[in-house]
């Protein structure tokens, strides 16, 4: 025990801070120790004292529970003030050679002390160490990262538009492997932006023609969606309706006049459903209210899945045409009246002679002769009916439609050009049925279509021969066939007829085909010519029937 006794002086004297170590028999004790504690005491003392060994200045009321604790296999340590000394108390249990408990008390201060230089070493220690670390990590990732940089600066590049530079490849590793796809991933990429800009620059200059055509085309062209919203219009629009561009986009704007807008909104149909419409002559309504006669072309536009949703319309102002085709009209109607003046002189010369001749011998015999009158009363009205005739064509009439029979029409031309046609040795062999044959027409503009045709195929005659003219129901149409026994027209002359001026004969003015045409489209009919030389000419003219004598058949 002597030996314990000074092994804890030395302790306590190479450790200050160390102020008591107690040696704590637990099965004895069993409250606070304050005897005196023995210098010497043998093994059955031991056994049998609270405090086998060491001192127990530093007691405390909790160093019961703490040994019992301690006992337990927990470790006990704990913070006090003892003697007016801040201390720190701990309770270890050793099991060898018999269980009992030392108690170990330290001096705070001293030992906060120690614990703050060593935290303040650990600290300093740790920032040297760790800027060490940080130090080497930089370098070692700037090794490891050098390809990375390489390849962001190369991607980087990419992103900006450079293709040209390329990454300089010096490893085999999965690093060098993704530096070498970045490299062909930015050639690819060059390549498909040169192509991408050349298409650009394509699409930019065909917008631009596109837009230049659109906007300086004379004709007007506008836009609609299904719901009929304008959606886009071009400057000719806004110059034949007078509406502006804010003033039309996005309206439902009354272009049709009202007693065409159901056949409007039927025609409308079509292009919606996919098919375009051919250009069609109608009437359109200005801003204005004023009506103006167009042409106009109606087209589906398409999205890329090949679905309807929109449609365009262009529209050309026919006003100054139809001016112009009257104007031409009326000179081949001129033209006509001029060389059928022979003949209604010639055919009125006819009757007159009769009727001087009646009147002479009135004077002679100074009696009248009722059945001489009636001849004389006939003859003049013949006179007034071919005059009549001749005054229609000469004079210029309004264009009205009204419903005629097409058989008395030609049977007033036939009556009109049959004294001329006996001058030229020529015969009418007409052929025209029992069925009616009406259709709404403008019967001026058809009889000088009619003459046209008749007067060609004489003058196609000069030996004379027969002229045979049909006139037979099809269907819905009315056809009406004049063939000629003439010289017949060469096939590469055919494609010709009807082009304004075109003409192979010396008092002739090209207009009479053109004209004719003219007015058979604006019938809603054909005009077709077939001939064979040296057998003869037929000209096919149809025409659609009047809808009340369609719905007799």
């Amino acid at each position: 025990m002597a030996h314990t006794t000074a092994f804890l002086d030395d302790m306590k004297a190479g450790n200050p801070t160390i102020l008591e170590v107690t040696g704590i028999n637990p099965t004895l004790f069993k409250g606070k120790f304050n005897g005196p504690i023995p210098t010497y005491i043998s093994n059955k003392e031991l056994a049998e004292t609270p405090v086998p060994f060491g001192t127990y200045d530093y007691a405390s009321p909790r160093d019961v529970r703490d040994v019992q604790e301690a006992i337990k296999g927990k470790r006990v340590f704990r913070y006090t003030t003892i003697h007016d000394r801040a201390v720190i108390k701990s309770f270890i249990l050793v099991r060898d050679p018999k269980p009992y408990v030392i108690g170990l008390v330290l001096d705070k201060k001293p030992l906060m002390q120690l614990m703050e230089e060593q935290r303040t070493n650990q600290l300093y220690i740790s920032a040297v160490l760790l800027f060490i670390v940080i130090i080497c990590s930089y370098w070692l990732s700037n090794i490891l990262l050098r390809p990375v940089r390489s390849i962001l600066w190369k991607v980087n590049e990419v992103s900006v538009g450079r293709f040209d530079s390329a990454i300089e490849v010096k490893r085999k590793d999965e690093l060098g492997q993704l530096a070498q796809r970045v490299n062909a991933m930015s050639k690819n990429l060059n390549i498909y932006m040169t192509k991408l800009k050349m298409a650009f620059e394509e699409n930019r200059s065909m917008k631009e023609y596109l837009e230049s055509f659109i906007n300086h085309t004379t004709d007007a062209i506008h836009v609609v969606d299904l719901d009929g919203r304008i959606t886009q219009v071009n400057r000719a629009f806004e110059q034949l309706f007078g509406y502006t561009t804010e003033e039309a986009v996005g309206q439902v704007l009354p272009l049709a006049p009202d007693h065409l807008k159901d056949e409007e909104q039927q025609t409308m149909e079509l292009p919606k459903s996919g098919k375009p419409l051919s250009a069609r002559e109608t009437t359109r309504v200005t801003k204005t209210g004023e009506w103006i006669s167009v042409s106009v072309t109606t087209s589906p536009i398409r999205d890329r899945l090949g679905s309807v949703h929109a449609i365009a319309s262009i529209t050309r102002d026919m006003t100054s045409r139809n001016k112009m085709e009257e104007l031409l009209r009326r000179s081949e109607k001129l033209t006509t009246v001029g060389q059928l003046a022979a003949g209604v002189a010639h055919e009125i010369r006819n009757p007159l002679t009769t009727l001087r001749g009646f009147l002479q011998l009135q004077l002679q015999t100074e009696k009248l002769n009722t059945r001489h009158v009636d001849l004389m009363l006939s003859e003049l009205d013949r006179i007034n009916l071919i005059v009549g005739e001749f005054l229609i064509l000469a004079k210029p009439q309004a264009t009205r439609f009204e419903v005629r029979d097409i058989r008395f029409t030609l049977g007033d031309v036939i009556s009109l050009l049959d004294s001329q046609a006996h001058l030229c040795n020529i015969v009418f062999v007409t052929e025209f049925g029992q069925e009616d044959c009406q259709i709404s027409c403008e019967e001026n503009q058809l009889k000088q279509v009619f003459i046209n045709v008749l007067k060609n195929a004489m003058e196609a005659m000069p030996q004379g021969g027969q002229i045979a003219i049909t006139v037979h129901r099809q269907e819905r149409q009315l056809c009406v066939s004049i063939t000629d026994e003439g010289i017949g027209i060469p096939e590469e002359k055919i494609a010709k007829l009807g082009d304004p001026f075109y003409t192979d004969k010396d008092a002739g003015t090209g207009l009479g085909i053109m004209v004719s045409q003219r007015i058979i489209q604006s019938h809603q009919g054909i005009f077709e010519i077939k001939s064979k030389v040296g057998v003869g000419t037929t000209v096919l003219i149809t025409l659609p029937l009047y809808k009340a004598d369609i719905s007799k058949t």
